[in-house]
């Protein structure tokens, strides 16, 4: 139990100490102040649950203390006491905010014990209050901000099925796996499974697995010691023990390397983890949801993921269908997108311009959400006012996919396949405004593929500028 720090105010040090003896053998943290002044510049500085101070001290009282510290905690409970029985001086010090009143008998200390213990209950009981208070209105923002998400996803048919569906999985303790493609929204369906599941005030955690160095990935998933390698400056909390109580989404889970795939299933099947040169095993109760663009069952076939680990996470499989099977979502969405990039740039865009619809409907949307917001914050940034045109849109003949030409276009007769390969890294990553995520989705490779390819030609400079994906999945 965490020691509850208290502050003593008094100008007689004999009385000082004997209160401070009293609550030490009780277990309490002590500090003293010799004068109202003192005691301000000590509450200011390190917080306090209880003060205990005198009434009768210059030049401030305990009174006019006491309006001091309710300026600055409220909530902290104040207990005055003094030597001369006054009733008028015990009522002001109560109709301003103190606990209670004591006065210095013969057995004044122990009726301060039990003082002190009532009013720290009170304490605690205000503070717990507050916190629930604090959380239930966070996590009510949060299912609120996920509710608007959720509009801008979509109410297709086959979405509002895939909703329903979750929101019955979101009740056990199951493992998801979430598949779809690139920008159709995987991520806000697993923290829409997990703030509709009895693990809502727990976190949510998130690891992108294609994000991290082959070499790294199991001190970021179960942490390390210091001095466990190289680098270990300090002890590590994975993620696994980050998201106890709560949720960790294992995102891109496909481009996990196989030696850290086994090491994840012991983890998932145990309940616990082993640290990076630890020695003894850490309980986790964590609910885990799996995301990936790939197709699992092909990854297995092909020998690039574990059977085993497929079907522990496969306990509950989501869907997410493209965008391109629900074309009647694309035209809200698109309305959706310019009132939100109206709000962020205080523009007045009103709405597409009846030209727009059939460029945007007959449009494969290989970005899916991710790349029809792109385009409408484009269209919106060029516009600014009234309704927006067909020339503020800028489509790909090719839709989904790249084609090299021959004889132009950067692509030449006699050029090195390495040479070839290295314009079209570029051309598609232009194309795809520098995603990393969608560009490896369109030529066919992973996100790590692709981070060593752009190492491999000295396309890393603009690293910062080359997102790894939406936060949409």
């Amino acid at each position: 139990m965490e020691k509850m720090n208290i502050l003593v105010v008094d100008d007689q040090k004999y009385v000082s100490e004997a209160i401070v003896e009293t609550l030490r053998r009780k277990g309490y943290g002590v500090k003293t102040a010799a004068s109202g002044s003192d005691a301000l510049e000590l509450f200011v500085q390190e917080p306090f649950d209880l003060v205990i101070s005198d009434f009768k001290m210059q030049p401030m009282n305990g009174v006019e203390l006491l309006e001091n510290i309710k300026q600055l905690t409220p909530d902290v409970p104040f207990l005055i006491f003094t030597g001369y029985g006054d009733v008028k001086t015990a009522v002001e010090a109560m109709q301003k905010g103190a606990y209670t009143f004591l006065e210095k008998d013969n057995n004044w200390l122990q009726k301060l014990e039990v003082m002190v213990e009532r009013a720290l209950e009170v304490r605690s009981l205000i503070t717990t209050v507050k916190t629930l208070d604090t959380e239930n209105k966070a996590l009510k923002a949060q299912q609120s901000e996920l509710r608007e998400k959720w509009d801008y996803v979509g109410s297709a048919p086959k979405l509002m099925e895939v909703r329903k569906f979750t929101e019955t999985v979101a009740e056990s303790r199951s493992t998801v796996l979430i598949t779809g493609e690139s920008g159709t929204g995987k991520e806000l369906i697993a923290r829409w499974i997990h703030y509709h599941s009895p693990r809502r005030p727990g976190p949510f955690i998130k690891i992108n697995c294609a994000a991290l160095p082959e070499g790294l990935i199991e001190s970021e998933l179960f942490g390390h010691e210091k001095g466990a390698f190289t680098g270990a400056l300090k002890t590590k909390t994975g993620k696994f023990e980050a998201a106890n109580g709560g949720t960790l989404l294992l995102d891109e889970i496909c481009e996990m390397p196989m030696n850290a795939q086994a090491k994840l299933l012991r983890a998932i099947q145990e309940k616990e983890v082993q640290k990076v040169g630890g020695d003894d095993p850490v309980h986790v109760d964590v609910r885990i949801l799996a995301a990936t663009n790939r197709n699992l069952e092909e990854e297995i076939q092909n020998g690039h993921f574990r059977e085993d680990l497929y079907y522990r996470l496969n306990v509950f499989h989501v869907q997410l269908p493209p965008l391109r099977e629900r074309k009647e979502d694309i035209m809200p969405l698109a309305q959706h997108f310019i009132g939100k990039f109206n709000d962020d740039n205080g523009f007045s865009v009103e709405r597409l311009s009846e030209e727009c619809e059939k460029p945007l409907l007959a449009y494969n949307w290989p970005g899916n959400i991710r790349e029809l917001e792109n385009k409408i914050e484009r269209a919106v940034v060029l516009t600014r006012t009234g309704i927006i045109k067909p020339d503020a849109f800028r489509f790909s003949n090719e839709g989904a996919h790249i084609k090299p030409q021959t004889g132009g276009g950067g692509f030449e007769a006699g050029m090195t396949i390495a040479d070839a390969e290295r314009e079209l890294i570029i051309k598609t990553l232009e194309h795809c405004g520098k995603n990393r995520t969608k560009t490896a989705d369109m030529l066919g490779i992973s996100i790590r593929t692709l981070r060593n390819k752009l190492n491999e030609y000295a396309l890393e400079d603009g690293a910062e500028t080359l997102a790894d994906g939406g936060a949409n999945g």
